[in-house]
């Protein structure tokens, strides 16, 4: 017996595995991130394999080969700039080479910010700031603001959930290490020759 899920996860599989973007999945699914997209999506090995491979074929097919050079010093330089632009205040921006940011560097709505958890102090000022703009603007009788506050307000919460996810698996991976390093009390005991 099917259930409403196993139709999201056949739809994802069969349009990603047939040449949809996987972030127009994301949008038409409604998923918040591609993550949970991508969960839905079922990958088979040989399926992998014969993706990149048919990728790569019809990148060099479609791209110039004057792409293919090696890129001029200027060309370099950009390329190198591009990336030191990623640095924001709360995180790096994901955002494509040479590609336009989308939200007018209003990055906590941005999907593609990459929360720093070394700034999640921060974060938590945006969070308190926007929480008390919001109780103003509705008091004021601001409702547009209100709106455009609460779309910022719920990106801060979002990335602040990205650190806490974030955080939390590096403490597992920590606390697996140690506990995998740690001597068994056998192995600790001095042993007698």
């Amino acid at each position: 017996m099917f259930q409403a899920h196993d139709f999201r996860r056949i739809f994802v599989t069969d349009a990603i595995m047939n040449g949809l973007p996987p972030h127009i999945a994301q949008s038409i699914c409604g998923h918040k991130t591609i993550d949970t997209t991508m969960g839905y999506k079922t990958v088979y090995p040989a399926e992998t394999i014969e993706a990149h491979r048919a990728f790569i074929a019809r990148r060099r097919a479609t791209r110039p080969s004057e792409e293919y050079r090696t890129p001029t010093d200027t060309e370099w330089d950009a390329f190198l700039a591009h990336f030191e632009k990623r640095k924001v205040s709360v995180g790096t921006c994901a955002r494509a080479f040479a590609t336009p940011c989308v939200h007018e560097h209003a990055c906590v709505r941005c999907s593609l910010l990459r929360p720093d958890p070394a700034q999640r102090a921060r974060l938590e000022e945006i969070h308190d700031n926007l929480e008390a703009r919001i109780i103003e603007a509705k008091r004021e009788g601001r409702p547009g603001e209100v709106e455009g506050l609460q779309i910022s307000y719920s990106g801060v919460k979002d990335k602040l959930a990205q650190i806490d996810s974030t955080s939390g698996a590096l403490q597992q991976r920590r606390g697996s290490d140690c506990q995998r390093s740690a001597p068994s009390p056998e192995e600790a005991l001095p042993h007698e020759h």
